[in-house]
């Protein structure tokens, strides 16, 4: 198998050609990931990284030696995990910048206000995508974020008032909330490239188009500590893999 050195990249807006090597590569290496940031078709090159996520629950949390705790009063409103029905994991390589320059139609997301809730409550994007919020109640809602990577705050509004929008220029987590309904919150995962993915329900995800290389793969989920994978690309083929994430072993009392 041919193998690449690992490389890291970061495109500069001031730069003469929109990035700049940040460590030792092959020239054809990143002669291939400039090809693919301007745009120009080079598919013979291109590789797919696909695969599973596979949650595991932390030794010790089935309740078992509880001694039947949870049937007492005290405890038995308490809501456990359901390990099996976690989702909106997230997978996105962390080895390029590729942020929007300004050339070209500007990325374009939608999360909306239905129901009491936001849709979808779990959003991906890369750096530099416009999101739009619409109200599709019939009452108010507020949309609002004291993250430090975007706060801001774009008021009250109904259904029949403009979407509000906000363009996220800034790599990195960002919760949203209501002001009016305390239950109201979602996630907006503002990434530096377009290679990611969201898995689906069945924890299937796949990431297409990548320059031949390694890479440093980053699986997210809101309530697990995240897992890095490191994984090589190869020409016009297809890198399965099996991702394992959860928690260590629950201390014994």
């Amino acid at each position: 198998m041919v193998r690449s050195e690992k490389i890291r990249i970061s495109f500069q807006p001031n730069s003469a050609y929109g990035f700049r090597a940040m460590a030792w590569s092959r020239f054809s290496t990143l002669f291939i990931v400039a090809i693919a940031y301007l745009g120009v078709p080079f598919p013979a090159v291109a590789g797919t990284i696909s695969g599973k996520i596979v949650v595991t629950p932390p030794s010790g949390a089935d309740g078992k030696n509880e001694k039947g705790e949870y049937e007492s009063r005290r405890y038995k409103f308490l809501e456990k995990v359901e390990y099996s029905k976690f989702g909106d994991f997230i997978i996105s390589v962390e080895d390029i910048e590729k942020p929007y320059l300004g050339e070209g139609p500007r990325p374009q997301a939608i999360i909306s206000q239905k129901n009491g809730s936001f849709s979808p409550r779990i959003l991906a994007v890369v750096a530099g995508t416009e999101v739009s919020w619409p109200n599709r109640d019939s009452i108010y809602h507020n949309v609002f974020s004291i993250s430090e990577v975007e706060p801001f705050d774009l008021g009250y509004y109904k259904g029949d008032d403009e979407a509000k929008r906000i363009v996220f220029e800034k790599p990195g987590r960002i919760d949203v909330f209501c002001s009016i309904h305390a239950e109201m919150n979602c996630v907006v995962m503002v990434l530096p490239n377009p290679w990611f993915a969201k898995a689906d329900k069945n924890g299937r995800f796949k990431i297409e188009g990548l320059p031949a290389g390694e890479y440093r793969l980053k699986a997210w989920h809101e309530r697990l500590p995240p897992k890095y994978i490191e994984v090589a690309v190869e020409e016009e083929k297809e890198t399965e893999l099996s991702i394992e994430m959860g928690f260590k072993r629950i201390p014994k009392p």
